[in-house]
């Protein structure tokens, strides 16, 4: 099976003073898709520049010819599937078709609460998720939809002439538990993890690959529930959160050793955090660049 690399670059600089040149360049290494966080502020970058991701993802689109573009991830947490819809279908044609939206719940971050409501505990993450994705879905493939639900309604919301990908662009859903795995089975053409959040601290990098083992026999699961072949479906790991850390980038052999280890697994696209100087996703650029050259012919 051959192996997908991947990037996310963070929207954390001005377009004209460097954001530009970045995503050319993932482009020029020969990344398969260059991401970004879909996010108001992320942790770390909270108190510095922080950009949003739609608008970037179109300068990036307007910059590149055959890059595929992404979130990783946008969730509802500021989003509303109405609006969403609208701009998504925008940015597959200005990119003549090469976006992929990655699609989650949501945390309890800055995005949680930046609109002024309580943070949604876990059960209320769901119920929305488990509305909000089934809708968009609706949204991106049908040219009218009226809908009322419990958290979102549509009004004969016109999405005319659609994506150019058809039926729609691809969903890459991130999900850990039952409902979200049920939903990824239903509506994603792929499946996103970061591994088991519960490992990061003081988990073992095999503890880490038997809890993703796990993950996937459970998304087999709920896809065999609805007469889905699990093994067919496109998985993704974004890095950089497993007890790993960054131990992955700090050589080509490190990484290629890693990869090999998830594709095992069935990963078809694994995902690495472009560097940035004094911060979670330090790493020296020329490894990096040699990860992005070289790792995927030693995978073969």
């Amino acid at each position: 099976m051959s192996l997908r690399l991947s990037t996310v670059i963070l929207p954390y600089r001005r377009w004209h003073e460097g954001s530009r040149r970045t995503w050319q360049q993932a482009e020029q290494l020969g990344f398969h898709t260059a991401y970004t966080y879909d996010h108001l502020s992320w942790r770390s970058f909270r108190d510095g520049p922080w950009f949003g991701a739609l608008p970037t993802l179109t300068a990036a689109a307007a910059v590149t010819e055959q890059l595929r573009l992404g979130t990783l991830v946008t969730s509802p947490n500021f989003r509303h599937p109405v609006t969403l819809a609208k701009e998504l279908i925008s940015l597959d044609d200005i990119s003549g078709g090469r976006v992929t939206l990655g699609i989650g719940a949501g945390g309890t971050g800055f995005d949680a609460t930046a609109l002024g409501q309580e943070p949604w505990t876990p059960r209320e993450r769901a119920d929305r998720f488990a509305e909000f994705v089934p809708l968009l879905d609706r949204l991106l493939t049908e040219d009218t939809v009226s809908y009322e639900g419990d958290f979102y309604s549509a009004h004969e919301a016109r999405n005319i002439p659609g994506c150019l990908q058809r039926p729609r662009l691809p969903f890459a859903v991130a999900a850990t538990g039952p409902r979200g795995l049920r939903l990824a089975a239903r509506h994603g053409q792929a499946w996103v993890t970061t591994g088991d959040p519960k490992l990061y601290e003081e988990g073992t990098p095999e503890q880490s690959v038997q809890a993703i083992r796990g993950q996937i026999e459970k998304l087999g699961d709920a896809c065999a529930a609805i007469g889905r072949d699990g093994g067919a479906m496109d998985k993704i790991l974004l890095t950089g959160f497993t007890p790993d850390r960054a131990r992955p980038l700090e050589s080509l052999t490190a990484f290629v050793d890693f990869a090999g280890r998830h594709r095992e697994l069935g990963f078809t696209e694994i995902v690495i955090h472009w560097p940035i100087p004094d911060s979670d996703f330090a790493a020296d650029e020329k490894v990096f660049e040699q990860i992005a050259t070289e790792a995927t012919s030693q995978l073969k």
